[in-house]
C-alpha cells in the first residue's frame, strides 16, 4: 500500500463559536465551543480519511491542547504521530456573529520549536517505516533554523518519496530554489507573489507556472483558483479545470480537501490531470459544507464524475 504522510509545523486546536453581535469593551456571551483539530497536513490527512483514503498527520504536540488535538484525530480515526515539545500547541479561533453572518477568524502563532525538536522531527521522518508521498502544508513556526527546509527535502529524496507543497512567501521561495518538488499548489496571490508581476490573463498564468517546471525546480504546477478552478501546469500538458456550480456554504478547508484528494488520487496511480480533477471536485465538495468542515466523499464522487463526463466530452478546458 502506498504510504502518504503529511507534515504540519504549526498545527492548532481550533475552536469555533458564536455570538449575538460584535461590539467592543462588553461582555460577550458565546455559544458552547466546538473543538477541531487544525492546521494544513492535519486538514489533509482528515480530507483523505474523510475520501476513503489513509494518511499519517506528523506534527509537533505540547501541553493539553497538543493532547486534545491529538485526541480528537484520534476519535476522527486518523492515523497521527506526534512529536511532544515543551511549548503549547496554539490554539485558533473562530467566532461567527450571528446578526450578520460574518465570520471572524482569530489566528494565533504556532508553537516555537527548539533546534534540538527540529532535529527530533527530522529523525522521526527519516525513521518512518514506509514514505512515497510527502505532503507539507501550512506555515512555518518562529525559529525555524534556515536548513531546515532542505534537510527536510533531502530526507524525502533520499526516500524515494515524492514531495508536495501547500505553502508560500519564503517557505515557498525556499524549498523552490532547493528543487525537486514533485507538486506545489499555490493560489493565484501566493503565484503573484512568488513570480513579482501582476497576473490577469490566462496565457501569462500558463506562463509563469510554466517556468517553475521547465528549470527543473518541481514537476508539477497546480493553482487553485476558487470557484473558477484550477489550473495545472506540468512539461507535457497545460490545463484549466473549471469548477462546477455548487452551493457555497464556506470556503475553509477547500484548500486542504484539494490537496488531500489529489495526493490520495496520486497514491493510488492517477495521473496528474486525474487527479488534480479529483481535487477541485473535493475543493468544490467542501465549499458545500458548512462552517470548518471538510469534503464529504459522497459529494466530491459525485462532482468528480461530472467533471469526467464533461471534460471527455470536451465541454471543459
Amino acid at each position: 500500500m502506498t504510504s502518504i504522510v503529511t507534515l504540519t509545523l504549526s498545527p492548532a486546536l481550533d475552536s469555533a463559536t458564536s455570538i449575538a453581535r460584535l461590539c467592543p469593551d462588553a461582555k460577550l456571551r458565546c455559544s458552547e465551543p466546538r473543538y477541531a483539530p487544525g492546521g494544513g497536513g492535519i486538514n489533509v490527512a482528515r480530507a483523505i480519511h474523510q475520501l476513503g483514503g489513509s494518511a499519517l498527520a506528523l506534527f509537533p504536540a505540547g501541553g493539553p491542547s497538543g493532547q486534545h488535538l491529538a485526541e480528537l484525530l484520534a476519535a476522527e480515526g486518523v492515523a497521527c504521530q506526534t512529536l511532544p515539545i515543551s511549548a503549547w500547541t496554539r490554539e485558533c479561533f473562530n467566532v461567527v456573529e450571528q446578526a450578520n453572518a460574518q465570520q471572524y477568524r482569530f489566528v494565533l502563532p504556532g508553537a516555537r520549536l527548539s533546534e534540538s525538536e527540529q532535529t527530533q522531527l527530522l529523525t522521526v521522518l527519516a525513521g518512518l517505516p514506509a514514505l512515497d508521498y510527502l505532503v507539507i502544508s501550512g506555515s512555518l513556526p518562529g525559529g525555524i533554523a534556515a536548513d531546515f527546509i532542505p534537510r527536510l527535502l533531502q530526507i524525502a529524496a533520499q526516500r524515494g518519496a515524492r514531495s508536495i507543497l501547500d505553502s508560500s512567501g519564503e517557505v515557498l521561495r525556499q524549498a523552490l530554489d532547493i528543487g525537486g518538488l514533485f507538486l506545489i499548489k499555490p493560489n493565484l496571490n501566493e503565484l503573484r507573489a512568488l513570480a513579482g508581476e501582476h497576473i490577469d490573463e490566462p496565457d501569462q498564468l500558463f506562463k509563469v507556472a510554466r517556468s517553475l517546471v521547465d528549470t527543473g525546480r518541481c514537476t508539477a504546477v497546480l493553482v487553485s483558483l476558487g470557484p473558477q478552478g484550477a489550473l495545472l501546469a506540468t512539461r507535457e500538458l497545460s490545463e484549466r479545470i473549471s469548477a462546477p456550480t455548487v452551493n457555497k456554504l464556506s470556503t475553509v478547508g477547500a484548500g486542504d480537501s484539494l490537496v488531500g484528494a489529489v495526493t490520495l488520487k496520486l497514491a493510488q496511480g492517477a495521473s496528474l490531470s486525474e487527479a488534480a480533477r479529483y481535487g477541485v471536485a473535493a475543493g468544490s465538495a467542501a465549499i458545500m459544507m458548512p462552517g470548518s468542515q471538510l469534503c464529504r466523499r459522497a459529494d466530491t464522487d459525485r462532482l468528480f464524475a461530472w467533471l469526467q463526463a464533461h471534460t471527455a466530452a470536451g465541454e471543459l478546458d
